[in-house]
């Protein structure tokens, strides 16, 4: 999820000796990969999109708000060195809860280590997503307004920042009740890459990702609330988190 220089590079990196910046461009070559632009988005990569999902025996709502407690993300997201909320939303309507709006993680894999920023959208007890690059959220306004209050105007877009390394980045989580007590649990991934290169290197390892995040969310889900039966009926506005209120 999110303004990433790295999401994608420990599942294909190279050889260890070689340079992995991404502000180098050999431009005196033929591009081989020009057939995969896409003019619609500034002759990037046309978006690639993934999904997973998963049915779990617990309520909707300790699951929701297991998902957007993104500071805990580095106790078991793989690759995730650390994880911190960097702005918070206004306090929600409904539940009267702050959501993360902006996060920082450090992705590492070996000796290669890189941050990114992305901005954050919670719809309590339903939607949680992030994006970057010259991304725009298209959840209604009405529903994010918690996110958008305090912003200048020129903030209010909802969009994330370009990091030269993709044009377009989005994951939804999207939490849905199954019955009583089960909950179905759907995850999107959609990106773009500037450099058509990477999206060709990215082609065999990407399709794992969404899989990789979705089941490291499942056991996070197990381990939490197996055998907890006090958070695993608890409603929002009991819950911190991965957590219930102190």
């Amino acid at each position: 999820m999110a303004t990433s220089k790295t999401l994608f590079r420990p599942l294909f990196r190279g050889p260890s000796h070689l340079s992995h910046r991404t502000d180098q461009r050999r431009t005196f070559l033929p591009n081989p990969f020009q057939s995969t632009l896409n003019p619609l988005i500034g002759g990037s990569t046309a978006p690639q999109t993934l999904s997973a999902t998963r049915t779990l025996p617990y309520p909707p709502q300790p699951i929701y708000s297991i998902v957007a407690d993104v500071q805990s993300y580095s106790q078991f997201l793989p690759y995730c060195q650390s994880s911190a909320v960097s702005k918070w939303s206004s306090p929600d309507p409904i539940h009267n809860r702050r959501w993360p709006s902006e996060a920082r993680l450090l992705v590492g894999f070996g000796h290669l280590t890189e941050s990114f920023t992305s901005r954050v959208f919670c719809v309590p007890g339903r939607i949680v997503e992030s994006i970057g690059g010259a991304t725009e959220t298209t959840l209604p306004r009405n529903e994010i307004a918690h996110h958008l209050d305090g912003l200048r105007d020129a903030d209010k877009g909802a969009k994330g920042a370009s990091n030269g390394l993709m044009t377009h980045l989005k994951s939804r989580w999207t939490i849905e009740g199954v019955g009583r007590e089960s909950t179905s649990v759907k995850l999107e991934l959609e990106f773009a890459f500037a450099n058509p290169l990477y999206a060709t290197l990215s082609a065999g390892a990407a399709p794992k990702v969404a899989e990789i995040m979705i089941k490291a969310f499942e056991e996070r889900v197990r381990a939490l609330l197996e055998g907890d039966a006090d958070m695993a009926k608890a409603e929002l506005s009991r819950l911190d988190g991965s957590r219930l209120k102190r």
